[in-house]
């Protein structure tokens, strides 16, 4: 577990550094402290800083993704293919950035924000010192912000494309900690020869998942659940 230390004038101040250090804010980071600090006489002799010891969120805790319960096998998940997506031009990008631009000029952050294509969908980058704070515990924060900004570009350009949010390249830190779970996982259930099942996963993430193993022929994935949030479960082949 990572913990860090900071040291300030006041108590106040040395958190202050910390969430700026850290870019998160106070109430994702546990605190402790450890010198409260001094002024000292008339703020001059025998002052003392304070120091404090915080440790910062987990990206996400093997426990917290992964369940031991024995799951209850569902039929294969299978990609929507209702919708087609559409190539995003130039213009799309600017309607694609303006509306996130709009979302974020309400919130007392200062960022910007750069657009971009990426594998034919827009990928809008938020950057600035404080835009960590924009990611949110487990990315939901960014994840309400993508999906907002979805339906204002879709309804506004009256064509389906896919914008992805991200901050501080939160998405492909966490498509490596989800691959790497999903292989260690898929090791498991080979090892028990008992399924597995993850902890509650949106669409993206579960897609991860299924991509990890799908090259392990001593492997299978389905996904179970209702609603947009389901688990997967990893089977060993007999």
């Amino acid at each position: 577990m990572d913990t860090y230390e900071f040291e300030g004038k006041t108590t106040e101040e040395a958190i202050e550094t910390a969430c700026r250090k850290l870019h998160l804010s106070q109430d994702q980071l546990t605190i402790e402290v450890i010198e409260p600090g001094s002024a000292g006489i008339f703020g001059l002799v025998g002052s003392r800083k304070a120091k404090i010891r915080v440790i910062p969120p987990q990206e996400e805790a093997p426990e917290e993704m992964f369940t031991d319960d024995e799951p209850e096998l569902d039929e294969p998940e299978k990609p929507d293919q209702s919708h087609k997506l559409d190539e995003p031009d130039e213009g799309d990008l600017l309607v694609a950035k303006e509306s996130l631009e709009k979302i974020l000029s309400l919130i007392p952050i200062d960022t910007t924000v750069r657009a971009e294509k990426n594998n034919g969908r827009i990928a809008l980058k938020i950057e600035g010192d404080s835009s960590g704070l924009l990611i949110g515990r487990r990315g939901r924060t960014l994840d309400a912000l993508q999906y907002i900004v979805n339906k204002i570009v879709n309804k506004a350009l009256e064509k389906r494309v896919q914008v992805q949010v991200d901050s501080e390249n939160y998405r492909q830190r966490r498509r490596e900690i989800l691959s790497q779970m999903a292989l260690k996982m898929g090791e498991k259930a080979k090892k028990t020869g008992k399924p597995v099942a993850t902890n509650l996963l949106n669409p993206h993430d579960r897609r991860i998942v299924h991509l990890a193993l799908k090259d392990d022929t001593h492997l299978d994935t389905r996904s179970r659940g209702d609603g947009i949030l389901k688990k997967v479960v990893i089977i060993p082949k007999r």
